[in-house]
């Protein structure tokens, strides 16, 4: 799972920045490869600590292929760390400790039908589904991806989504919550693209990730439409601080997001997520 021997855990790697996209305007992409040359290799829904010297370090998931030497991760500027990772440029160098975490459950959904969702930066942590299904796509039935954000111009990965779209090997359906003059598309919120998808619901897998009250009503599609609760599953990335379970910070009920998850199923988390700030 993580091809690197770190001896001291808290200890962040040195990496340097081989790409840098700006994705939205608050939502960018760093291409992170080893000063060392060791890679890491990680499983789709698994996160690191990225660590800017001086400043801090943030738990973010990992967005690229994990087919892929180059580590990828996507995001969104809320705070100090992340504004100044944003500022970072090519072969700049940023601390790196991982990848932790459990990860997407995606041999549960091997010979089902899977519906991935996702809202606002959410599609960044289940992108690498959605690469492992192509890489693998005889070992699922039918793929949905149901994508969702605040105006077409937050939507991540946009020519990507729609090659996919395009190529047909998954479906994918998308909405914003406000259209602008350009969108043809879908308008409305993520959870009332379920009804649109085409999936078996009664042995499919759903796989969720964005903001908890869209999770919690996207949860609530699925349950509606016969997916049963025990194979729906979330991820949740909320007040990490050490990644490997010692401060106690992301402590939730008798879980710790940072080593229990960040994925759980529905069940798991069923009792808190009606709770603020979850």
């Amino acid at each position: 799972m993580n091809a690197l021997l770190q001896p001291e855990p808290m200890l962040p790697l040195p990496y340097r920045i081989e790409a840098r996209r700006q994705e939205t305007r608050d939502v960018y992409t760093l291409d992170l490869l080893p000063n060392n040359g060791n890679l890491l290799s990680f499983e789709p829904g698994q996160f690191t600590m990225l660590y800017s010297f001086g400043v801090g370090e943030v738990p973010i998931s990992v967005s690229g292929d994990p087919g892929n030497p180059v580590l990828v991760h996507t995001i969104r500027e809320v705070g100090a760390v992340t504004r100044r990772l944003g500022e970072l440029g090519v072969g700049e160098s940023v601390g790196v400790r991982g990848p932790y975490g459990r990860p997407w459950p995606l041999e549960v959904a091997r010979g089902r039908d899977l519906v991935v969702v996702a809202g606002g930066v959410g599609l960044a942590p289940v992108r690498p589904i959605l690469y492992h299904v192509l890489a693998h796509r005889q070992d699922f039935a039918r793929v949905s991806l149901l994508v969702g954000a605040r105006t077409p111009g937050d939507l991540l990965f946009r020519s990507e989504l729609e090659r996919w779209r395009q190529a047909g090997e998954i479906e994918v359906l998308m909405t914003v919550d406000r259209a602008d003059g350009a969108w043809t598309g879908s308008v409305g919120v993520v959870p009332e693209l379920v009804a649109r998808a085409s999936l078996e619901p009664a042995g499919a897998v759903a796989m969720i990730c964005g903001p908890e009250v869209m999770m919690r009503f996207s949860v609530q599609a699925l349950l509606r439409a016969g997916l049963a609760g025990e194979r729906i599953f979330i991820s949740l990335e909320r007040n990490m601080k050490c990644g490997i379970g010692t401060c106690g910070h992301c402590q939730l009920g008798p879980h710790f997001i940072c080593k229990d998850g960040p994925v759980f199923s529905y069940p798991q988390m069923e009792p808190f997520m009606g709770l603020r700030e979850l």
